[in-house]
């Protein structure tokens, strides 16, 4: 059994046991207990149900593992030739992990 979750604007797959990084949860406390509604889809037993826009009644259990990590340094670079124009900038993504814990549909 699996289903496609909408969570902080992005969709992901999700199975029990699963651990997801998602974008940062301002709220979350680490072994709290998140809930997220917006089902898209759900396949159980080989029956896909697709929601319109979202599954009524389905949703994903979730505990939250780690609320702050840091996603690997992304370095933008901006150069203009022949003007002695060079800038670097360093960036690095807020994730949140959270383990899938049911699928309820």
């Amino acid at each position: 059994m699996y289903a496609i979750v909408e969570i902080n604007g992005q969709q992901f797959k999700v199975e029990e046991g699963k651990k997801l990084f998602v974008n940062h949860i301002q709220a979350a406390e680490a072994g709290q207990t998140v809930e997220f509604g917006k089902v898209l889809l759900v396949e159980k037993d080989g029956e896909v149900t697709v929601g319109v826009p979202a599954v009524e009644g389905a949703k994903v259990v979730c505990e939250v593992v780690c609320p702050l990590v840091k996603g690997d340094k992304v370095l933008v670079f901006h150069k203009k030739r022949r003007k002695g124009y060079r800038k670097l900038n360093g960036y690095r993504h807020q994730f949140t992990e959270v383990s899938v814990k049911e699928v309820i549909a």
